[in-house]
């Protein structure tokens, strides 16, 4: 059975007059019957399918994840994409999420943070078991003061670097 996410918050990275949406905002995810395939294929703690970091820095980001799941058991990835083909950012993160299986089965306390560079949308999706810690407030406190102000300067990774440090403190 694949892992729940409650999707907790979206933004746009740079586009002026595009709004967030919230939980509040979405319907929940259904369930299939047959598994479908991931739009991108798991390639680690990072995975940069929009191939936006050098390999120095999707080291350095995997070293950290490595570290909050060894110390609070709880799995955390990064996802770039080149595009979302289309979809809305919420269900696509969701359903990478539960294909991945991202989380611990019968915890549910995964954590995606997806990064759509093109289309310039960012999303953070957290396990309904880490809700009450992650919650939709302080996910999108952390895309909109710690991500956005690198991301308008065009510093993609400064921007997942300091939202994935902010996750990591408030789990840790």
């Amino acid at each position: 059975m694949p892992v729940r996410l409650l999707l907790l918050c979206a933004a746009a990275l740079a586009i002026p007059g595009l709004k967030a949406q919230t939980a509040s905002q979405e319907t929940a995810p259904q369930e299939t019957a047959r598994p479908v395939k991931p739009a991108v294929a798991l390639a680690g703690r990072v995975t940069d399918a929009a191939g936006i970091f050098s390999v120095g820095q999707e080291e350095a980001l995997s070293r950290k994840l490595e570290k909050l799941e060894r110390s609070t058991r709880h799995q955390m990835v990064v996802a770039t994409v080149a595009s979302l083909d289309g979809a809305e950012i919420g269900s696509f993160t969701t359903d990478l999420a539960n294909q991945w299986g991202i989380g611990r089965k019968g915890h549910d306390d995964g954590v995606v943070l997806l990064v759509a560079p093109n289309e310039q949308l960012v999303r953070i999706a957290v396990g309904f078991g880490l809700e009450s810690v992650l919650t939709d407030a302080y996910c999108q406190g952390v895309i909109d003061k710690k991500m956005i102000p690198h991301f308008r300067k065009g510093d993609l990774y400064g921007g997942v670097n300091a939202g994935v440090d902010a996750l990591i403190e408030r789990l840790d």
